[in-house]
């Protein structure tokens, strides 16, 4: 009796194939050494799209790429015999052509082959923001309400959607809170967007990621640099001698923005006060200002946001008003 059985001879062999899915967040022929290796040890290489990116590269290499849209029965048959058929993917990753083979594998009729699935390039984390930023290009030039806004235009919208995140961040929602990061984001690269297009200075998304990439490695020395801080204070020792340097201020209440309301005003002028060691008696004004200012500055010293304890607050009242309307009206 021969030792080999047919199921398992060279010419009833099921053979493989190779689904290769690639990113296009990367640069066409940038593939890992597996792709490479799969590629020049295939029997055949597949692919439906003729205009796919890393075709060039690919045939650049010596490989020979057969245009063609096999269905699960071709496919199988083309690996039997103990063949490698590797299929370049294209869009999802040929979600139509997998289904197919799965319904093939699930009638029991068929001896399927091997079916691996080889990412051939990976996104690094962040890649998703290059989508991002071809969309913006996009609904920049082809929405009749984007492409006529301004900055100025745009300004209440960075505002409300702060203000939008920190109410989810302190509601401990985490599905609002992806979506508000979101729409931060989104007033981000569309102010950037609109910047690249004045006439005298212009400047984009990678200006503004580069400029914020420089001042986070400048101002964090004990990270990119020689010197060392083990705790939060000498962090910011750190962070406030650099930005110092920096901003070249004459004063210790430069830079701050008086327009941001008022109790988050009074908390930032009384951390810079603190932290400068500056003994300044406060104002001698009467009222519920003095009173509001007094309150801010005492919240700032014992490390609680004066803005966040009385949204709390409000948010409290606001319950007690909803209870208090739903006794009053039974």
């Amino acid at each position: 009796m021969n030792a080999t059985s047919p199921a398992t001879t060279p010419e009833s062999a099921p053979g493989r194939v190779v689904l290769l899915t690639t990113s296009h967040r990367v640069a066409p022929g940038l593939l890992s050494w597996p792709a490479w290796q799969a590629l020049h040890a295939a029997d055949r290489v597949l692919c439906a799209d003729g205009a796919h990116p890393q075709l060039p590269y690919l045939r650049e290499a010596g490989i020979a790429v057969e245009e063609a849209s096999p269905s699960a029965e071709e496919l199988v048959d083309a690996c039997a015999g103990g063949h490698t058929v590797v299929v370049v993917a294209t869009g999802e990753g040929e979600p139509a052509l997998t289904d197919g083979l799965a319904r093939l594998a699930g009638t029991g009729r068929v001896r399927m082959p091997e079916l691996e699935l080889l990412p051939a390039s990976y996104d690094l984390p962040g890649a998703r923001l290059l989508d991002l930023v071809q969309v913006m290009d996009r609904i920049r030039a082809e929405c009749p309400w984007s492409s006529l806004q301004t900055h100025k235009g745009l300004a209440k919208y960075g505002i409300e959607e702060a203000y939008e995140l920190v109410e989810a961040i302190e509601e401990g929602d985490r599905d609002e809170l992806r979506e508000e990061l979101g729409d931060v984001l989104l007033q981000v690269v569309f102010h950037a967007r609109i910047a690249e297009e004045h006439p005298e200075e212009p400047f984009s998304i990678d200006d503004v990621a580069g400029a914020i990439v420089t001042k986070l490695v400048h101002r964090h020395p004990h990270v990119f640099g020689d010197e060392t801080a083990t705790t939060p204070e000498e962090v910011k020792a750190h962070w406030l001698r650099t930005k110092a340097v920096e901003k070249r201020r004459t004063s210790i209440t430069e830079g701050i923005p008086l327009g941001q309301p008022a109790l988050a005003l009074a908390a930032k002028l009384a951390s810079r006060v603190r932290t400068a060691a500056l003994d300044v008696p406060l104002p001698r004004i009467e009222g519920i200002g003095y009173d509001l200012l007094t309150l801010a500055i005492r919240a700032e010293a014992e490390g609680v946001d004066p803005e966040a304890a009385l949204r709390a607050a409000a948010r409290a009242y606001r319950d007690a008003v909803r209870a208090a309307e739903g006794v009053q009206g039974n």
